[in-house]
């Protein structure tokens, strides 16, 4: 069976509780003032209602801080800091990216994932640019290791 077929890569709550086990293995951190344990996850809270999503969509994985009152998610201060696009799709990219042997094109990305071919672009450069240049957050988070085994990257 396909890893492909994991939870985490179909599930948006599935997919936020599985990278914030990664980055925050001791309960949620304030990325603005760094408390630990002050925090309280926001449960139902929707985005504003629009054309395409009258009712709005559902933030999964929000906590609010308790010492400085400010609202994140995992995504900030990652990768995936800004982006529209699923954190499901995000990591379907980075395991087509790291399971492929010879590298994978944004082309066939955009076929595989099922999105435009813009979006997949911005995918793959920015994995590309957090595997490649260490300026990005680390993808296993701060103090934890990820091995890579003959990774071919190519200039972009």
């Amino acid at each position: 069976m396909s890893a492909l077929y994991r939870p985490e890569f179909h599930d948006e709550a599935k997919a936020f509780e599985h990278v914030e086990s990664i980055l925050w293995p001791n309960g949620p951190v304030c990325p603005k003032c760094g408390s630990v344990g002050r925090n309280y996850a926001l449960k139902g809270v929707r985005t504003k209602p629009s054309k395409k999503n009258p009712n709005g969509i559902e933030r999964h994985g929000l906590y609010k801080c308790s010492a400085c009152r400010s609202q994140f998610t995992v995504r900030i201060g990652t990768i995936f800091e800004e982006s529209h696009l699923p954190l499901t799709k995000w990591l379907q990219a980075i395991h087509l990216m790291c399971a492929s042997k010879k590298g994978i094109s944004a082309h066939q990305m955009h076929r595989i994932l099922e999105c435009t071919y813009e979006a997949a672009w911005f995918l793959w450069h920015r994995i590309r640019l957090a595997m490649a240049s260490g300026e990005l957050s680390p993808m296993g988070g701060g103090g934890s290791a990820v091995e890579v085994d003959e990774k071919p990257i190519s200039a972009a």
